[in-house]
C-alpha cells in the first residue's frame, strides 16, 4: 500500500502553503532561465555528456565545453519526465508517492560529528551511520532515510559506500544517498540491485535515490553528469540538488539567484530524460543566501528559506516531484 501524506495547499487545511513569487513572476524566472540556457548555456564535464546533448539537439562548443540548450529541447525534457513518483521502501508498507502537492519529511545529511551523553564531541564513525539509519526508521514523522552522518573511519573515496551499507542494513524504508560520482552511484546501486534481486527488480521497485549535485554557477561538472547518467540508467529516482549562493555563486537577488539554480536544474534533467526516457528524476533545492559580512552561509537565514519556498514552486510549474532543504 502506497503511503500517501496530506496535500499542502493554501486552500486547504492538509497543511500549508507560501507563495513567493506570483503566477507572473514564475512565468518571467521560465521565460529568463531559457533565455540563459540557450545564448550561454552550461558548462558539460564529460564527453560523453556532450554526446548526448548534441544528439538530442543542444548546440556543443568542443573546445569550451559549453552546451547550449534550444528551448523546445528543454520543454521536450521536461514533459518526459514523469510528474509522479514512488519511492519505494524495502518493506512495502514504507512506500511514498511524490505526487501535488503532498508533503512528506526526511532526513538530509550529512554531519560530521556526534556528542556523547557526558558531552565529549568526536567525529561520527560508521557505526554511527547505522544507529542514525535504525533511529530514522523508528520515527513515523519521517518518511524518507537520507544518511545522516559521515563515515570519518573509512577512506574518503569510499566512505559513501560504507555508508550506504550500513543505511541499507538499518532501515526498512527508502533511501537517499549523496555518492558524490558515477562511480560510487554505481556500486550503491549494485548493493540495492542484489538487496531486491537484481536489476530488473531495483527498476520495477528502486528502493534508493541517488542525490546529484551540479556546480553553481552553470556546471554540470564530470561528477554530476557521471551521476546522473547512472541514475537514468538504472531506473533509480535521481535528486538533482542545486545549491546556489545568492551573492558569492548566483546574483544577490533571490529571482536572480533562482534563475541560475533552474537553469543548473533544467540542464540536468536535459541530460537524464536523453540518456534514459521517462526515467525518475526530482527537482531538488539547497540554495542558500551568502553572507558578504561575516562569509558564511547561514542556513537558518530568511533568505534560505525564500529560495527553498521558491524552487519548489518552479518544480511545480513544471509537474516535478521536489525536494527542498528545511534548514
Amino acid at each position: 500500500m502506497v503511503k500517501r501524506n496530506l496535500y499542502s495547499d493554501i486552500m486547504m487545511s492538509g497543511g500549508f502553503g507560501f507563495n513567493v513569487f506570483t503566477e507572473e513572476e514564475i512565468e518571467r524566472v521560465h521565460l529568463a532561465t531559457l533565455e540563459v540556457m540557450e545564448k550561454t548555456g552550461l558548462y558539460v564535464g564529460t564527453e560523453e555528456a556532450l554526446d548526448i546533448l548534441e544528439g538530442g539537439g543542444a548546440r556543443v562548443d568542443r573546445e569550451k565545453q559549453i552546451a547550449k540548450f534550444p528551448a523546445y529541447l528543454v520543454e521536450d525534457c521536461i514533459r518526459s519526465a514523469p510528474a509522479n513518483i514512488v519511492l519505494h521502501g524495502r518493506d512495502p508498507a514504507h512506500d511514498v508517492i511524490l505526487e501535488g502537492n503532498r508533503v512528506n519529511f526526511c532526513t538530509f545529511g550529512q554531519g560530521v560529528s556526534v556528542m556523547e551523553l557526558d558531552g565529549m564531541v568526536r567525529d561520527s564513525v560508521t557505526t554511527d551511520v547505522g544507529k542514525a539509519a535504525l533511529l530514522t526508521d523508528a520515527m513515523e514523522e519521517v518518511d524518507v532515510c537520507e544518511r545522516s552522518l559521515n563515515a570519518a573511519d573509512a577512506p574518503n573515496d569510499v566512505a559513501p559506500i560504507h555508508e550506504a551499507e550500513v543505511v541499507f542494513a538499518n532501515t526498512a524504508k527508502h533511501t537517499v544517498y549523496g555518492p558524490g560520482n558515477g562511480w560510487r552511484a554505481g556500486k550503491i546501486i549494485k548493493m540495492a540491485q542484489a538487496i531486491v534481486g537484481g536489476a530488473d527488480a531495483l527498476r520495477e521497485r528502486p528502493i534508493c535515490t541517488i542525490n546529484c549535485s551540479p556546480t553553481s554557477p552553470l556546471s554540470l561538472d564530470e561528477n554530476c553528469c557521471t551521476g546522473v547518467m547512472t541514475c537514468a540508467r538504472a531506473g533509480v529516482p535521481c535528486n538533482l540538488i542545486s545549491m546556489v549562493m545568492a551573492g558569492m555563486s548566483g546574483p544577490i537577488t533571490l529571482a536572480g539567484s533562482l534563475v541560475v539554480h533552474n537553469c543548473e536544474i533544467l540542464g540536468a534533467v536535459v541530460l537524464h530524460q536523453l540518456t534514459a526516457k521517462g526515467a525518475p528524476v526530482i527537482y531538488g533545492c539547497s540554495s542558500l543566501g551568502f553572507d558578504l559580512k561575516r562569509t558564511t552561509t547561514p542556513v537558518g537565514s530568511p533568505e534560505c528559506g525564500l529560495l527553498n519556498a521558491g524552487a519548489p514552486r518552479m518544480a511545480k510549474k513544471y509537474m516535478l516531484p521536489s525536494f527542498s532543504a528545511g534548514g
